[in-house]
């Protein structure tokens, strides 16, 4: 089922989901099956899964040379969606990236997709690569996350990339799309970000989730412009609790957000990451409370591979 149906059907009340990280190659998936179990009597209605970059990586030739090679240490993105639907019965949604992805390899997945039942997508631009200071475009992918949009809108209408294809079926992906109530990182403002939001629902965009972020009022703040320059689509919130101490100085550096000044104190009185995690379960759910009372579609959260303090908290909630 679609996320814009699970949320009319919802009739207003908010619903929990949240999303997950494949597992390392060498990994088994039973690890990520452990971390969905506990949060399974939530009744989420769907599932998202992230996508991994390709990634250099050097082995040794035995010669003191190194050989320079591309890999991607956490494939899997669309088999285990596969898996998590048929194991739970419920949807399961993969994020596609621009970068590491051609347009031809980015229609295979979307096929693959349409044969497994995914009815939901996530189309992103994606980060830099590790060895690179500035995303970069790949060679005959998609250079903006809007692009993508565009792409998956083409498809659900019958437009393959090369003309000479007999339509029988049109494809039907609901699709979902990043926003940042902080802006995102690389854009000069966040009027200029929330114009490349609207260009990404233009395209066909159905609804959006949010980068984390700690203060509720930056969220606020950030759908009331939204539907002011006419973004209407479904605007979820994302979710991340604080859990180690060095999230204070990762969790800025790394995604640009700002953290409210009483969560800072509250984690640097802690005299160890086990008291962190409280304190973030506990900031996590006071968050979440106030999203909830203000009638948000879902609240969703990042687990990170880790589910107990998504549990902690959805057990105050759902």
């Amino acid at each position: 089922m679609k996320v814009t149906d699970h949320i009319k059907n919802a009739n207003g009340k908010t619903l929990f989901s949240f999303e997950v990280i494949p597992p390392q190659k060498g990994k088994n998936i039973q690890d990520l099956y452990n971390n969905i179990d506990p949060l399974m009597e939530f009744n989420p209605p769907f599932i998202d899964v992230t996508t991994s970059r390709e990634e250099y990586v050097y082995v040794d030739k035995g010669n003191g040379l190194l050989n320079k090679r591309i890999t991607r240490m956490r494939p899997g993105t669309v088999g285990i969606c596969a898996s998590i639907m048929h194991k739970y019965q419920v949807d399961a949604i993969p994020h596609l990236l621009c970068g590491g992805f051609t347009k031809e390899e980015t229609e295979y997945v979307l096929v693959d997709c349409h044969y497994l039942g995914l009815d939901n997508v996530v189309a992103l631009r994606g980060d830099a690569r590790k060895d690179e200071s500035y995303f970069k475009a790949t060679e005959g992918g998609n250079a903006f996350a809007s692009d993508l949009v565009q792409q998956i809108s083409d498809l659900n209408s019958g437009k393959y990339l090369h003309d000479d294809i007999k339509v029988e079926h049109n494809y039907d992906f609901c699709v979902g799309v990043a926003g940042y109530p902080e802006k995102h990182m690389e854009s000069p403002s966040l009027n200029t970000d929330l114009k490349r939001l609207k260009q990404k629902v233009d395209a066909g965009a159905d609804y959006v989730v949010t980068q984390m972020f700690f203060d509720n009022k930056k969220y606020f703040d950030f759908v009331k412009k939204a539907r002011a320059i006419g973004i209407t689509v479904p605007i979820i919130p994302g979710i991340k609790p604080i859990a180690v101490k060095r999230h204070l100085q990762v969790l800025p550096q790394v995604f640009k957000i700002d953290l409210p000044e009483n969560l800072i104190e509250a984690v640097e009185s802690c005299k160890d990451n086990k008291a962190v995690r409280q304190v973030g379960i506990e900031f996590a759910i006071q968050q979440s409370k106030e999203l909830k009372e203000a009638g948000v579609p879902f609240l969703h959260y990042y687990s990170m591979g880790k589910s107990d303090n998504i549990k902690a908290i959805a057990k105050e909630l759902f």
